[in-house]
């Protein structure tokens, strides 16, 4: 482990999560804001239900860790959603075993310390039409089955007082989201990303956590040894790097 201790913030969940680093996805976002502020770790497994999360949540989250989290980020639903099939294989999860995986997840990172914070995503809409194209038509999955589950997720997180964000509506709220929001269908593009990473930041700065873990309110790391830059003529006027707003970043404030 490489120090000094920074907070964490853990990314955990199927393909949307892993693959968020990828199109200028929401995590590479999330973890250029808060470079050298906090570390953000991913643990994203593509293709995985609430089922598989549960198999691994004491060995991801152990409750016994000498440093515990200080914000989750979960995503699980799409493929729990998807239709089950005949042979019995695929990704499906029925509706109330995926809301039991939830909450005994919600349980589990609720109970690691006190100062752990907590967003569930829920599973966001899909293009069927691009969906078929790049997969076949096969796949088992749909946009309504999405939104039953979106909708279950949400009812949970009202009832255990987590924090959730409802992706099968907020990607909605854009006109052309069927056109722009996914690479395949399924996976967000960036413009997809974009929606996710704003109802995050959103999320975080209405939060009345303390401490506060808006990106612009936690400390950043040894700023006192930081370089000047843009020091006028008499060294009266200077700007450290570490003081600096860099224009991709101000549009998220």
């Amino acid at each position: 482990m490489v120090g000094p201790i920074r907070p964490q913030f853990v990314l955990f969940g199927s393909s949307i999560v892993q693959f968020s680093f990828s199109h200028q996805g929401w995590g590479a976002i999330l973890t250029d804001l808060y470079a050298c502020k906090a570390d953000i770790l991913l643990r994203g497994y593509a293709g995985w239900n609430s089922r598989c999360a549960l198999q691994v949540l004491d060995e991801v989250f152990p409750k016994d860790a000498a440093v515990q989290p200080s914000l989750v980020i979960v995503y699980f639903g799409g493929n729990d959603s998807m239709e089950p099939h005949p042979s019995g294989l695929g990704a499906h999860v029925p509706l109330p075993e995926y809301v039991e995986n939830m909450r005994k997840i919600a349980i589990h990172l609720k109970s690691l310390s006190q100062k752990t914070r907590i967003i569930f995503l829920t599973a966001p809409p899909v293009n069927e039409a691009q969906m078929a194209e790049v997969f076949g038509n096969d796949l088992g999955r749909s946009n309504e089955s999405c939104r039953k589950y979106s909708d279950a997720c949400v009812q949970l997180c009202q009832e255990l007082g987590v924090k959730v964000i409802d992706l099968w509506k907020a990607l909605q709220q854009r006109d052309d989201w069927l056109t722009a929001c996914f690479t395949d269908g399924i996976h967000l593009s960036c413009e997809g990303s974009e929606i996710v990473i704003k109802e995050i930041l959103k999320v975080i700065k209405e939060a009345d956590w303390e401490p506060n873990l808006l990106w612009r309110s936690l400390p950043t790391e040894f700023p006192e040894i930081s370089p000047c830059i843009f020091v006028d003529p008499e060294g009266s006027t200077a700007i450290k790097v570490s003081e600096m707003d860099f224009a991709w970043q101000t549009q998220w404030q």
